[in-house]
């Protein structure tokens, strides 16, 4: 029981049902309690019913369903939520990581333009790490891993290659885009975006 109360396995929406974030069983529990969130009887995605506390109580345990066991006996864990006084969606900025980069930069080496898988990126540093350069959104971009070998510790003007754009930092975004269905939840597909581009997350580096 102890898993389950404390894994990111429920999906917060705001009032208005855009996915903000994700939570555990024992936060959510609290927060259907006092009204601060309203937990959706799911029956497919074509109807979602929201329900008050004391109605979540008194729901039936499905064999689909996660349950914990109380004093009442066992009560289902929500696989949604829905806050009833939040209307906003947070802006996040993205991790800097490999994935991150491939995304920056439309998957294509920033000195060749040839679209890249993101097994074949690497990250490259514009001013290599040897001579101080930084690992940042501004001296990184994504590099064919043969470029990124032959460019070694080297600037690009050293190595005679150019940089199709300046490295930049990227724009903060709504919160939904950094949700991850790491569990396979389905009721939580028809809130989140479609996986852009590739869903590798291999975090291959280089100077």
């Amino acid at each position: 029981m102890k898993d389950i109360l404390y894994k990111n396995i429920v999906l917060v929406l705001n009032r208005n049902w855009q996915a903000i974030n994700t939570t555990t069983p024992a936060d959510v529990f609290g927060q259907m309690a006092t009204d601060a969130a309203t937990g959706l009887d799911v029956h497919g995605q074509d109807w979602m019913v929201p329900v008050t506390w004391a109605e979540w109580l008194a729901l039936p345990v499905r064999d689909q369903d996660l349950s914990i066991g109380t004093a009442r006996g066992q009560v289902r864990v929500p696989t949604v939520v829905v806050l009833s006084r939040f209307d906003r969606v947070p802006m996040m900025r993205p991790k800097f990581s490999l994935c991150g980069l491939w995304h920056r930069d439309g998957g294509m080496c920033q000195y060749t333009g040839r679209k890249l898988t993101l097994r074949e990126g690497n990250i490259d540093h514009v001013l290599p790490q040897s001579r101080g350069g930084a690992t940042s959104w501004e001296n990184c971009v994504l590099s064919d891993r043969e470029v990124n070998q032959r460019k070694a510790d080297r600037t690009p003007r050293e190595a005679g290659l150019e940089l199709r754009s300046a490295p930049v930092r990227p724009p903060e975004m709504p919160a939904t885009w950094f949700i991850r269905n790491a569990y396979g939840i389905p009721d939580w597909e028809v809130f989140l975006p479609r996986p852009r581009g590739n869903n590798e997350h291999n975090e291959g580096r280089n100077d």
